[in-house]
C-alpha cells in the first residue's frame, strides 16, 4: 500500500499506458471500444489520471485546468452529435501541484492554463475507458517533440505511479491522415508503410530497445510516411521514461488497424 494524493491509502503502484486515441468517430467502432473498456477493467481505480495527448503541444510545459470545464472540440467537419459529447471528470488540483513540483525549474518552468478542457485525444479514449467520469483528470503539454525530452519528462514523472495515478500517453502508432481510406472498412488490409512501421514498433518494444524507438524517424521503416509529423507518436516516450527504470513487464494490449493506421497501445507495469 502507497499514500495517494490526499494521503489515503492506494494499491500497488499504476502502469503507464501509450493508447492510440482515434478521432471522434472510435466511438462509434464497437470492436475498439470494447477493447478499450475491457482493459480499463483490468486496472486498479487510478486516483487521477494524467494524459497527455498529440493534440497539445506548448512550450513551457502547461498544465491544463484543475477544474472541471468545457472540452475543447478541437475538429472540423464532423456531424453534430460529435460536438454534444460530454466528460466532466472532476480537476485534479493536487495532481497538478505533484506535477509542478517534480517539473518546475528555473531552466525549465511549468505553466498553467486554467481555462483548457480536455482535448479529444484525452477525452475519447477516456469516455470508453472511464465512462463515469469519476476520476480527477488533468492534462499536460508537450513542451517538443523530441523522443528524449519526452523521455526524461516521463521519468521524473515516474513517482506519480506509486501514488495511484494512471500516466497515459495517447497517440496513434501511425499517423498519416493523407494515407487514411475511409471508403473501405475500417478493419481492412493497411498500406505497406503502416504495417512495416507497426511491426517494427511491435519487435523494438519485445526487444527493449529503447534507443531504437527513440531516434525511429532514422532507424524506424517508412517512418516518415507513418508520422509525417511525429505529434501522435510522440506521447509514447512520456509514458515510456515514466517506466523504463522499473519496467516488469510491457504488452501489447491491441494491435490492429483503423482505416489503414495502426492503432497497438502498450500497457507498461
Amino acid at each position: 500500500m502507497t499514500a495517494t494524493l490526499d494521503g489515503a491509502t492506494a494499491p500497488v503502484r499504476m502502469p503507464a499506458l501509450y493508447l492510440s486515441h482515434g478521432a471522434p468517430p472510435l466511438a462509434d467502432d464497437t470492436r475498439w471500444t470494447r477493447e478499450l473498456a475491457a482493459w480499463s477493467a483490468d486496472l486498479p481505480k487510478p486516483t487521477a489520471i494524467l494524459v497527455v495527448s498529440a493534440h497539445w503541444e506548448e512550450a513551457p510545459l502547461t498544465l491544463g485546468a484543475t477544474t472541471t470545464v468545457p472540452l475543447l472540440y478541437d475538429f472540423w467537419g464532423f456531424p453534430e452529435h460529435y460536438y454534444r459529447v460530454r466528460y466532466a471528470a472532476p480537476g485534479a488540483p493536487a495532481l497538478a501541484e505533484r506535477v509542478r513540483k517534480l517539473l518546475h525549474s528555473p531552466q525549465h518552468p511549468v505553466h498553467q492554463d486554467p481555462h483548457r478542457g480536455l482535448d479529444h485525444g484525452a477525452y475519447v479514449p477516456l469516455v470508453e475507458m472511464y465512462p463515469d467520469a469519476d476520476i480527477p483528470t488533468l492534462q499536460i503539454s508537450m513542451p517538443t517533440l523530441d523522443p528524449q525530452v519526452l523521455f526524461e519528462v516521463g521519468r521524473t514523472l515516474a513517482p506519480l505511479r506509486d501514488e495511484g495515478v494512471l500516466i497515459i500517453g495517447s497517440g496513434f502508432t501511425t499517423h498519416n491522415l493523407r494515407g487514411l481510406n475511409m471508403g473501405r472498412p475500417a478493419d481492412h488490409e493497411p498500406p505497406a508503410w503502416s504495417a512495416e512501421f507497426d511491426n517494427w514498433v511491435r519487435e523494438a518494444m519485445a526487444a527493449r530497445d529503447f534507443d531504437a524507438l527513440i531516434d525511429f524517424e532514422h532507424q524506424g521503416p517508412a517512418a516518415q510516411l507513418a508520422h509525417p509529423r511525429t505529434e501522435h507518436f510522440a506521447p509514447l516516450f512520456v509514458s515510456l521514461g515514466a517506466s523504463v527504470d522499473s519496467l516488469r513487464a510491457d504488452r501489447s494490449v491491441i494491435d490492429g488497424y483503423w482505416y489503414g493506421l495502426s492503432k497497438r497501445s502498450f500497457q507498461f507495469d
